[in-house]
């Protein structure tokens, strides 16, 4: 394997600045990377709130010119008239970020790589050491056969999970597509390093559409497991998520009959396995719980649909 420091550079006084930030508590790490399985756009989401209501300043800079398939993704370029005037080159940096309080933080966001992810996963545990991260935090979204109607629910994964008391696991075991964003949180904690992963269940005839509930939810979880302070992310998205339901609600409403039976099949299946849970058993419905082939499936299908759009 190539140097994994030759994937990234720190900007002149960046790593100095986190140092003087945190001091000896050690930052929380929060990472979330475009192009893979977010639905609901639930993670890209909170990591734009968190650039655009935040204080931050950039730390580092990932080589994306290395790691990204320009062919596969192909960066937008603005044409006026008779020339080109603007190239919108993707990034992958890492910010020193500030909540309501002052305390600071770390967000690693940009385009998920397409090649070299071991280099990178050991390039971010590079990092993570030099900076004295104490916790990684990934989150997105996955399809899910839920109704919008319900609590959004959440699985969470990694050597960290007792940070979300409460949440139980779908099924043993599945399958599914790989992301960097998981390679990443396997490599921290076969290195011995805290990690958590949060994924909301999104809706899945929503999954193509921002869903803010989502993404509320899991902005609540990461406050809770970190103690980090972001009222105005957290209120900005409920308006937004207010505005949405509303919209969806009304299509619902104004559908055909096929998609108003879906919603409705939803939510008897949800309420019959919540029934079932507070009585601490799944037989006691005659529910058909979604499978870990039909959950692979249908992650399948959504990744199908991006790349064919």
């Amino acid at each position: 394997m190539l140097d994994p420091q030759g994937l990234y550079e720190y900007v002149p006084g960046g790593a100095e600045a986190v140092d003087a930030a945190v001091g000896d508590a050690g930052p929380v790490l929060l990472y979330h990377f475009e192009g893979y399985m977010d639905a609901g756009d639930t993670g890209e989401q909170i990591s734009e709130q968190l650039l655009d209501r935040l204080d931050n300043q950039l730390v580092a800079r990932f080589d994306a010119d290395r790691l990204v398939d320009y062919r596969a993704r192909r960066p937008l370029m603005t044409f006026e008239r008779d020339h080109w005037t603007s190239y919108e080159a993707p990034e992958i940096d890492l910010y020193l970020v500030r909540d309501t309080t002052g305390t600071p933080f770390l967000l690693l966001t940009g385009s998920e790589p397409d090649v070299e992810w071991e280099r990178f996963a050991t390039a971010v545990l590079q990092v993570i050491e030099r900076l004295g991260v104490r916790l990684a935090i990934n989150f997105h979204g996955i399809p899910m056969g839920v109704p919008h109607t319900r609590p959004v629910g959440l699985t969470p994964h990694g050597n960290r999970v007792d940070l979300m008391p409460g949440h139980r696991a779908w099924f043993e075991e599945a399958q599914v597509p790989g992301s960097a964003a998981s390679l990443i949180e396997l490599r921290l904690a076969e290195a011995g390093r805290d990690v958590l992963g949060v994924a909301a269940h999104v809706p899945h005839y929503l999954a193509r559409s921002p869903y803010p509930d989502a993404a509320l939810a899991v902005l609540e979880t990461i406050t809770a497991a970190t103690g980090l302070v972001l009222p105005e992310i957290a209120h900005a998205l409920r308006n937004e998520a207010h505005t949405v339901r509303v919209e969806i609600d009304r299509q619902v409403a104004e559908g055909d009959g096929e998609l108003v039976s879906v919603v409705r099949g939803l939510e008897s299946q949800y309420d019959a396995v919540a029934g079932s849970q507070s009585r601490e058993s799944l037989i006691a419905e005659a529910v058909e719980l979604p499978s870990a082939d039909d959950l692979a499936a249908e992650f399948e299908r959504f990744l199908a649909d991006r790349e064919d759009d």
